[in-house]
């Protein structure tokens, strides 16, 4: 679920700058670091930070928006 919300976020050439400055990621580690957990959980965290498009990514990629704050618990319960 969160590659795919990357996904999304990346595709909006906006929203991915706002990840990179919010976030301090950079696309090297992006492409480096795609499995790991707290990579995952940043980018889990950059859409719960932002109603408006945590609900936008749940409604595009049919996904409640509960399931996206889970899986975000879940990477970082382990983190």
């Amino acid at each position: 679920m969160a590659l795919a919300l990357l996904g999304w976020i990346l595709g909006d050439e906006n929203r991915a700058d706002r990840l990179l400055s919010l976030t301090g990621l950079t696309p090297d580690i992006l492409r480096e670091r795609l499995d790991d957990r707290s990579v995952l959980a940043a980018v889990l965290e950059f859409l719960l930070a932002h109603e408006p498009d945590l609900t936008k990514a749940a409604d595009d990629l049919q996904i409640k928006p509960e399931a996206i704050v889970s899986a975000h618990q879940q990477l970082t319960s382990s983190v």
